[in-house]
């Protein structure tokens, strides 16, 4: 049935039970009071005769279409819109219920709109998942009402849509086109001065004022200068070194499910690597990736072809967190394996106690040995907050002050870090993707991959 009865209608039915019980009592109402349900009963033919009379050319008089991406990005703000068209002859008040996947949780996706005959009318809102894997969408249905508003016509459009949640490649392309446009610094990535010059030579070319006089070629100089050639000072031209690779390290094991606004720290972690590696190719260098727990994951080798960002994006994909430990030393070996140039690593994982770190120490020590290690772990921010609000009681002192305690091992896991020369990164879920660009292009400029 597409027919439905509107709020008006039981208003109206209501007033005319009343009317007909005040009648009971007083005989003289009893005859106004049929005609008025005669009149009703007309009203109601008539707007169900509006709503449903064929329309000529077989045209359906109330088209929708929702209009969204054929896939979804995890922890960004996706974009939908709704197209109403109506093809009635007289204005129409709707009330369209888009029936979103249950992931959502959501139930205030109803829209109320009046639609001018011949016209159409866009309704936009966005849809935040925070879980990867396949969505499905049910149908938009559609309730139109004439302007008697007695009664409704539904209309379903869209049923069963499946759609695939990726790693935020919404994210991706923000920091990409930042990147292109050397726009980065609006969304928190720091101009890192660069210390000294690139080990890799470009070319040369004339010397122009404001160059630096270190960078003088006097050998091609004098050769230029013995040809009676203009302008004979020549540089030497230098350029970012290239072709570095770039691994991404993705701790699955169970200290990664740890949810923050949502998402999962492997979730954070993921959607970081896809901007890392892009940003990472578009500097010229290779990207690779890692995934472990207690059990070897995905290896993918460091490479910079067209597509291999499109393959890096589909294994980020399946990835899932495993509830057991995280086994470091099968992370060395396959470390050791795969990755046979020294190369950047950048491992994200999560310690909460400064004795967890220090069982895993070896093996970091070991990786950084043999490659330039950056481990990135995160702060509780839920933690910060709770230590941040003001203690009222006794009870809420001795909190705070065991939550202290858990907020000093962070800051002395970085310590201890860095005393073995190993480099860290303690940041906010939140901040997670820029913090890392900054460490990637710091690391760039000072020359220490």
């Amino acid at each position: 049935m597409n027919i439905f009865l509107t709020p008006r209608f039981f208003l109206v039915v209501a007033a005319l039970a009343v009317g007909f019980v005040v009648a009971f009592f007083l005989p003289w109402l009893l005859g106004p009071m049929q005609i008025a349900l005669g009149v009703f009963g007309v009203l109601v033919l008539l707007d169900a005769l509006l709503l449903f009379a064929p329309a000529k050319n077989k045209v359906v008089p109330v088209f929708g279409r929702r209009v969204m991406g054929d896939k979804l990005a995890n922890g960004s703000e996706n974009d939908v819109q709704i197209y109403l068209e109506n093809r009635y002859r007289f204005p129409i008040q709707t009330e369209t219920i888009d029936e979103i996947p249950h992931q959502f949780q959501r139930r205030d996706v109803l829209f109320r709109v009046a639609v001018q005959p011949g016209e159409t009318q866009i309704i936009n809102y966005q849809l935040r998942p925070v879980k990867r894997g396949e969505y499905g969408f049910g149908a938009l249905n559609i309730y139109a009402a004439s302007p008697l508003g007695l009664v409704r016509r539904r209309f379903r459009y869209e049923q069963g849509r499946t759609v695939p949640v990726y790693p935020s490649f919404l994210q991706m392309r923000q920091y990409e086109l930042l990147a292109i446009h050397n726009r980065l610094t609006e969304v928190g990535v720091k101009r890192v001065r660069r210390v000294g010059h690139s080990m890799e030579f470009e070319q040369i070319r004339p010397y122009v004022p404001g160059d630096d006089p270190r960078s003088i070629n006097w050998q091609a100089t004098a050769r230029r200068a013995g040809t009676g050639a203009d302008d004979a000072l020549v540089v030497n031209h230098f350029q970012d070194e290239r072709a570095q690779q770039v691994y991404c390290l993705i701790d699955k094991g169970r200290v990664m499910r740890m949810p923050f606004d949502g998402l999962s720290l492997l979730d954070y972690a993921i959607n970081a690597t896809l901007v890392v590696s892009n940003i990472a190719l578009l500097k010229h260098d290779k990207a690779g990736l890692v995934t472990f727990s207690n059990r070897p994951g995905a290896t993918l080798a460091a490479d910079r072809r067209p597509g291999h960002l499109l393959k890096l994006l589909e294994i980020l994909y399946r990835q899932k967190t495993k509830y057991l430990e995280t086994d470091f030393e099968l992370l060395y070996a396959t470390v050791r394996a795969h990755v046979k140039q020294r190369s950047l690593l950048i491992l994200f994982t999560n310690f909460e106690t400064l004795h967890g770190m220090q069982r895993q120490l070896p093996y970091l020590r070991r990786l950084s040995k043999d490659h330039l290690l950056l481990v990135v772990f995160f702060e509780n921010t839920e933690l910060r907050a709770y230590l941040d609000a003001p203690a009222t009681t006794t009870e809420d002192v001795y909190n705070q002050t065991i939550a202290e305690k858990f907020a000093q091992e962070k800051r002395q896991i970085v310590l201890e870090l860095q005393r073995y020369g190993i480099y860290s990164l303690l940041t906010a879920p939140k901040d997670l993707t820029v913090n890392t660009i900054n460490k990637y292009l710091e690391f760039k400029a000072r020359g220490l991959i």
